[in-house]
C-alpha cells in the first residue's frame, strides 16, 4: 500500500526500514524523520507522518513480540512512541482548526 504519495513510499518499504533500524538498536526511539532519513528521503507535505507513526508502533510491537523482549521494557518504550503519536495528532488538529483555513 502506498503510504507517502510525495515520495512514492510503500508500507513494505517503511516496515523493512524500521526492522533494519531495530536490528541495529532495538531500544532506539524511531520517529518518521529517522525512517525517512534512513531511506534517504525527506518529508514534503508530511501528511503521511501519522500513518508512519502507526506503522512504527505496529512494526516495533511485532519485532519485540517475535524476539520475546522483556514485557516491562517494551511497554515503556511503546508508551513513549504513543505519546509522540498523540502529541503529533493534537498539533495537527490544532494547526487545522486554528490556521488560516479555520475561518
Amino acid at each position: 500500500m502506498l503510504v507517502c504519495s510525495c515520495n512514492f513510499i510503500t508500507d513494505k518499504e517503511i516496515r523493512e526500514t524500521i526492522v533494519s533500524m531495530l536490528e541495529e538498536d532495538c531500544w532506539q526511539l524511531i520517529v518518521p524523520l529517522k525512517v525517512y532519513r534512513a531511506m534517504e528521503k525527506r518529508g514534503r507535505c508530511c501528511g503521511c507522518f501519522p500513518n508512519v507513526v502507526d506503522i512504527i508502533v505496529e512494526t516495533t510491537e511485532a519485532f519485540h513480540r517475535d524476539r520475546q523482549s522483556p514485557q516491562e521494557q517494551v511497554v515503556t518504550y511503546l508508551d513513549r512512541i504513543r505519546t509522540f503519536r498523540d502529541e503529533a495528532r493534537r498539533l495537527d488538529y490544532e494547526r487545522r482548526t486554528t490556521g488560516h483555513r479555520a475561518a
